[in-house]
């Protein structure tokens, strides 16, 4: 019986020695097959989105100036060449998956600046008092 203990303790021993082990070489996997995939950081389809996202980061950034600082040419180039790009980027082989969130964001700040945009030229308060003083 006391054969039985040892060899059960050192079965536990192996399984927890087994187990820890096994979420490490999960990872380095999952990091392998990024840094391997057709669309990973060895290849500019990474590299071109994600250098992309200083684009919307910066529109969000502009989400605190006035609206009247806004362009609509400028925030209709954004926001179409995001719905453009997001469909090419679900076409294409490989999937870049980096590519379709930044276009989608891309073209989500566009539009939110672009109704900022025409709510304070066409819709707001200060615009109708102003043109009722001329």
């Amino acid at each position: 019986m006391l054969v039985t203990k040892t060899n059960t303790h050192a079965h536990k021993k192996k399984r927890a020695k087994t187990e820890s082990g096994l979420f490490p070489s999960m990872v380095a996997s999952k990091l392998q097959a990024f840094w391997n995939h057709p669309a990973g950081p060895k290849t500019i389809h990474f590299w071109a989105p994600t250098f992309k996202w200083v684009i919307s980061i910066a529109n969000v950034a502009d989400f605190s100036k006035p609206p009247e600082q806004l362009s609509y040419p400028h925030q209709s180039v954004v926001a179409i060449s995001g719905l453009i790009w997001t469909r090419y980027s679900t076409v294409i082989i490989p999937k870049n998956w980096n590519l379709v969130g930044v276009n989608l964001t891309m073209s989500g700040t566009g539009f939110y600046q672009l109704s900022r945009k025409i709510q304070h030229d066409y819709f707001s308060e200060t615009k109708k008092e102003d043109v009722a003083k001329e």
